[in-house]
């Protein structure tokens, strides 16, 4: 337990340098620079991230580990495996770029539009960008969380909360303990109208992890579903500029109930147009793994993977590489792009003749899960390797690189190379 509780923390450090929190540096940024050095508003804001997110941390393992404890097979990162949530948290992610790049001001009193933060509103978005990050981050695991993580998942509850409680302080760990450095306070440099063009900058990565959303979106319910999120983007878009307008009014003594009104009105109509229009956001467009096949060549084709595939390719004398991942895994599209799409892995699958299997995880599949959590893997990406002549599988490191997967193709084919 103790060792599996430091490689979680390891590990939840090492997810800030993962692909898939690199959206959240930039809030973790401004929060430090917009104290301008401040020592106090740094360890308040230090403090209000780590508690959000290890409030969120220990809520997404707790629904987890009950879920499991009901017969569900899920695994860590299941929250994306929801259409409904990943649309949700598309709204989210525009909303909070419409916000930065200063559409309206969310946190403050409409007396007070255009002022800075005060200790309060800092510390409260310090704690929301802490639970963003574990919602948008965690669904990727990084090296040495996936051990911990189906460790976690075998033991009991309070065990298993320990583990992930242990990783939720460990992705906080570096922005907390940066907040809590006086040198660091020291060059931190004072506010000053540049804040505004900085905070404005910092929409583009919000923007561009809503667009990648959208992706994930559109992957897991087609074109009616990306339609109907668009649509809703367009109209949040909307309302938000009436809100910003209705600050504005206030600020200058205005009544703006109407646009209170009208705004949350257009919440309602958001929430409808998720829930209601014949399921669009809940059913996947297709139940098949989602596989571009016109991009590999003939002789790297993958094959949906099942364990009668795997049996009856190892039976035939072939070796196996199966890749576990999703299209919300931004690891698993890094690897995807600079190692498995490249020409050393497809010459080595024709020359060593390995059965190339994809198990897709974008949408919800209990086989998949099954399969993960019999290896004591929870997380994404899980590559496995099977050796020709029958036997377990090899597990590769979840970060790949060509010459690693290929050395380990030609081990699992009988060749020297």
């Amino acid at each position: 337990m103790l060792f599996a509780i430091v490689t979680a923390f390891l590990g939840g450090v090492i997810l800030n340098l993962m692909p898939c929190v690199f959206p959240i540096i930039s809030l973790k940024a401004f929060g430090l620079v917009r104290q301008g050095g401040d020592p106090q508003r740094l360890r308040q804001e230090g403090v209000a991230f780590l508690a959000g997110t290890m409030l969120a941390m220990l809520v997404l393992a707790g629904i987890l580990i009950a879920l499991r404890a009901g017969g569900a097979a899920v695994g860590w990162g299941f929250q994306l495996q929801s259409p409904v949530v990943v649309a949700l948290l598309i709204l989210i992610m525009t909303g909070a770029g419409l916000n930065l790049s200063g559409l309206f001001e969310f946190g403050l009193g409409l007396q007070r539009i255009g002022q800075q933060f005060d200790g309060r509103d800092g510390r409260l978005g310090a704690a929301l960008t802490g639970a963003l990050a574990v919602v948008v981050a965690t669904p990727c695991a990084g090296p040495l969380m996936a051990g911990a993580i189906g460790y976690a998942l075998v033991q009991p509850p309070l065990v298993g909360l320990a583990i992930f409680a242990a990783l939720g302080a460990g992705v906080a760990a570096p922005f907390t303990l940066l907040s809590f450095s006086p040198s660091l306070a020291r060059h931190l440099p004072r506010p000053g109208p540049w804040m505004g063009t900085l905070k404005q900058l910092l929409a583009f990565p919000m923007f561009g992890t809503a667009a990648w959303l959208a992706w994930v979106l559109a992957q897991q319910v087609g074109p009616s579903g990306l339609a109907l999120i668009l649509g809703c983007i367009v109209f949040l878009g909307f309302l938000c500029w009436l809100y910003g307008l209705a600050q504005q009014r206030a600020i200058m003594g205005r009544p703006a109930r109407a646009l209170h009104l009208a705004v949350m009105a257009g919440v309602i109509a958001i929430g409808t147009a998720i829930a209601v229009p014949g399921g669009a956001l809940g059913d996947p467009a297709d139940t098949g793994p989602q596989i571009d096949m016109a991009k590999a060549e003939a002789y790297v084709r993958p094959i949906p993977w099942s364990p009668a595939k795997v049996a009856q390719a190892q039976a035939a004398g072939q070796a196996v590489f199966v890749d576990f991942s999703a299209s919300w895994c931004l690891t698993c599209q890094v690897n995807e792009k600079a190692v498995l799409s490249r020409q050393p892995f497809r010459q080595a699958v024709a020359r060593t003749n390995t059965a190339y299997m994809v198990a897709d995880s974008t949408n919800y599949d209990p086989a998949i899960e099954k399969a993960m959590a019999d290896l004591g893997r929870s997380g994404l990406p899980l590559y496995l390797v099977y050796p020709a002549n029958g036997g377990a599988p090899t597990v590769l490191p979840q970060l790949l690189s060509s010459d690693m997967i290929v050395a380990a193709l030609d081990t699992a084919a009988g060749r020297k190379g």
